[in-house]
């Protein structure tokens, strides 16, 4: 089954001097603000597109990776994963790095390394992020 899911943002003013909020929509969960600085420079309490863009990364491999793991007769008892998005005004996004550690048991570290490979080059959101460099760390716990 197919689903569709939804966010919205609403900007004012221009990029340097506006601001914005966005909104997730299908889910409920909240209004965030965003603007140029929090993008380009600090965040100070505001997110950014690369922020949002981590977070779907990050939770997209995480259960991929579970799947793999699963289907391999391994399942995770945990998968922690953080995924740095790297911007550079102008060029735009240069790069996503993953770091992902597990504890999984009956499974050496060969074999988790080649698991996260395969969920990094199959996850929805690597998929949909093609002709960005993607980089990754795995090790078990």
């Amino acid at each position: 089954m197919a689903t569709t899911r939804n966010a919205h943002t609403e900007w004012e003013g221009e990029l340097l001097k506006g601001f914005g909020e966005v909104t997730f929509d299908s889910s409920g969960i909240g209004h965030f603000p965003v603007n140029w600085a929090s993008r380009a420079e600090e965040p100070h309490g505001k997110t950014s597109p690369e922020e949002l863009i981590a977070a779907a990364h990050s939770s997209c491999f995480s259960m991929a990776l579970s799947n793999i793991l699963t289907k391999a007769g391994t399942p995770p008892t945990m998968l922690t994963t953080k995924a740095a998005v790297t911007f550079e005004p102008g060029p735009g996004i240069t790069g996503i790095h993953l770091t992902v550690t597990g504890q999984v048991s009956g499974t050496d570290e060969a074999a988790f390394k080649a698991a996260a490979e395969d969920a990094k080059a199959n996850c929805p959101v690597s998929k949909a992020l093609t002709g960005t460099k993607i980089t990754l760390t795995a090790a078990l716990d």
